[in-house]
Order: C-alpha cells, then sequence, then structure tokens
C-alpha cells in the first residue's frame, strides 16, 4: 500500500497543512486530473472540497498539466512546474509527470474551495507547514 502525502493550501489565511494518508483513504483521488475539485470528506475533512493543483511521484518528478495521463515523459519547457528559466526565452528538455493522480504518485498538492465546520489547524492530523 502507498502513503499519498498531502500538502492542503488554505488561500484565505495563506498557510498549508501536511497529511499522510494511506492508500485506502485516498482512493478518491485516484484516476483525478490536475484541477479537478474533489469532496475531501473521505480523508476526514467533512464539508471540504479540494481542487488539486499539482503533485509529484516516487521519483521527484513533478506533475505537468500539459501532459495528459500518468506517463513520464521528457518534453521541452519553458516555464514552472518542472523549469524555471535564467534567461527570456530559455527552453529545455526536461522529465515530468502528466497530469493524472495513480500508484506512482506520492504527493498530491490542493487548495481549500469550499470549507468545512471545522477550520484546518482544529484538525488535529494535519501539520502546520512553514
Amino acid at each position: 500500500m502507498v502513503n499519498f502525502k498531502f500538502v492542503i493550501n488554505e488561500p484565505e489565511t495563506k498557510k498549508s497543512f501536511n497529511a499522510e494518508f494511506d492508500q485506502s483513504k485516498a482512493a478518491t483521488f485516484l484516476g483525478k486530473k490536475i484541477g479537478d475539485e474533489v469532496d475531501a470528506s473521505s480523508l476526514g475533512l467533512n464539508g471540504y472540497t479540494l481542487k488539486i493543483t499539482g503533485g509529484t511521484d516516487k521519483d521527484g518528478f513533478p506533475m505537468h498539466s500539459s501532459l495528459h495521463g500518468s506517463v513520464k515523459k521528457k518534453v521541452l519547457l519553458s516555464g514552472p512546474p518542472g523549469f524555471h528559466p535564467k534567461l527570456k526565452g530559455q527552453r529545455k528538455r526536461k522529465t515530468v509527470r502528466g497530469d493524472t493522480i495513480s500508484q506512482d504518485t506520492i504527493q498530491i498538492n490542493a487548495k481549500v474551495v469550499k470549507k468545512g465546520e471545522k477550520s484546518l489547524q482544529e484538525i488535529s492530523q494535519l501539520k502546520k507547514s512553514l
């Protein structure tokens, strides 16, 4: 069983929280894509809706929204995620993962779209990241 690490960003307070869930709780996220909104009640966040903004696979390669599916490929990038150019117009071929969450995904980045009855700080399983 794979454990998923979630980084949940709360735009109102501008704080991020880390949480780790096993695959049985996070199974609703498998097959979802970057930009999808998912009900987070399976994670114990009742009333919360999360929007997937990105992630990382088991080898550390970032997910990229322009590459469809869960494949890993070398693509020509001119900006983030995966490449931050130092010069204007600079491009580079980098390896990135597709936009779909799969068994190879380790970290999932998400932001809160709809809040629940409790704040994220009150939920004990989430740790505030600095």
